[in-house]
């Protein structure tokens, strides 16, 4: 008698296929939401805004600045950023202050400071021995450093005008040019054309 065959095997029902596949789709579902919702979460989570200093005319917090090169008697002469609206105090506070010689009654520290200008602290007696701030190099009087005797010596200016200039300046920060000089009361396009080639800002 021979031997009986194997019976063949028995082929998957269509229902567990189906079954296999759904569970397959499950996982898949599963890992899909998974993923879409770590997405959602770091784009919601908050992200720290930072500022980058690049050495422009902005500070770290946006508002607008000045550079001011303080130089003399002050304890650490050098180029400082200060906030728009700072004053000469505040200048010679970033430098560190008065150096013993400094020559503090010739410092306005009230006057406001102008974008790249530069603070010249003198020392004692050295306005003395030139008779007033320093005049340009060729002569002119400059009017963001000359003072009412100064002034007084152009023409057509005397000591009420003088006087007019320097209140001009400290209320309004440096002359950016000569013609400024219009927004001085009593000083009209005849006296500017006078002073034109004697003063320099």
């Amino acid at each position: 008698m021979s031997s009986a065959e194997a019976p063949p095997r028995a082929a998957a029902s269509p229902r567990a296929r189906l079954g296999l596949g759904a569970a397959v789709v499950v996982v898949l579902l599963a890992l899909t939401v998974t993923v879409a919702i770590g997405i959602l979460r770091g784009a919601s989570a908050p992200v720290e805004s930072v500022t980058i200093d690049q050495g422009g005319p902005t500070d770290a917090a946006g508002s607008a600045s000045v550079f001011v090169h303080v130089s003399g008697s002050v304890t650490t002469p050098g180029l400082y950023v200060l906030n728009e609206g700072a004053r000469v105090v505040d200048a010679v506070a970033a430098a560190g202050g008065f150096t013993p010689d400094a020559d503090e009654a010739a410092v306005n520290l009230a006057r406001p400071l102008g974008d790249g200008e530069q603070l010249l602290v003198p020392a004692i007696g050295a306005s003395a021995e030139a008779g007033a701030p320093a005049p340009a190099g060729d002569g002119r009087v400059n009017l963001n450093t000359a003072d009412a005797g100064q002034l007084d010596t152009l023409p057509r200016i005397g000591p009420a005008m003088a006087d007019r200039i320097i209140q001009w300046r400290d209320a309004n920060g440096r002359f950016t040019s000569v013609e400024d000089l219009l927004a001085v009361p009593g000083i009209g396009a005849k006296m500017l054309e006078t002073l034109r080639d004697l003063v320099t800002v």
